[in-house]
């Protein structure tokens, strides 16, 4: 796992990066390892804590799995320490769910997954330099489209795939009703469900 320390306006020594890679690898190892890459950040807690360190630590755990843990201590050890825990927690409740969820797949292996067509559009007035060949929808230009496959999922599935892939929405199949859903994260931090009813 490649890992990047460093601070602003904190002093990164060899002992603490020492510290920080051994306390990543064994996370690593222990809950998910393979994971790809973290970066930890360390600075000074400028929120009134009376010079007391913080730490982010943004871990790459997999294709499109970014967790992300925040600490703060009296020195920059102990800040990371209380990162590292939340990072631990996440991988520990993901690699759990993760287990569920492959167990309820089992049952369900002979079908086939389900795609749809994700599109990203840009807004007709910002696209004047957009080839004529451009596929137009009402008055949106299409910039970018893929493949994307709807999961079959709980609700507290999608809300922690939300959550761990830091995405903004995501539809999947509600693996209760079969209807399709959608999980959002809303403008006040907590999390949207829309539950269609099903056909």
């Amino acid at each position: 796992m490649h890992i990047t320390v460093a601070g602003k306006q904190v002093d990164t020594g060899e002992a603490l990066q020492t510290h920080v890679r051994e306390g990543l690898t064994t996370i690593a190892q222990k809950y998910f390892d393979h994971a790809v890459e973290a970066n930890v950040t360390f600075r000074r807690d400028v929120k009134g804590k009376g010079g007391a360190f913080a730490c982010d630590i943004n871990l790459k755990a997999g294709r499109n799995l970014f967790m992300r843990g925040e600490g703060e201590g009296p020195d920059a050890h102990r800040a990371f320490e209380v990162a590292a825990d939340h990072v631990a927690k996440r991988l520990r409740r993901y690699r759990r769910r993760v287990n569920e969820h492959a167990r309820s797949l089992a049952e369900t292996r002979d079908e086939a997954p389900e795609t749809a067509t994700q599109y990203v559009l840009q807004p007709e007035d910002e696209a004047e330099d957009t080839p004529p060949e451009a596929t137009k929808v009402d008055h949106s230009v299409i910039v970018a489209e893929q493949p994307t496959e709807i999961a079959r999922l709980t609700v507290s599935e999608a809300v922690m795939r939300l959550d761990l892939t830091h995405q903004v929405v995501l539809m999947f199949r509600n693996s209760a009703s079969g209807a399709l859903n959608v999980v959002y994260r809303r403008t006040d931090g907590c999390v949207g469900w829309i539950d269609a009813p099903a056909a």
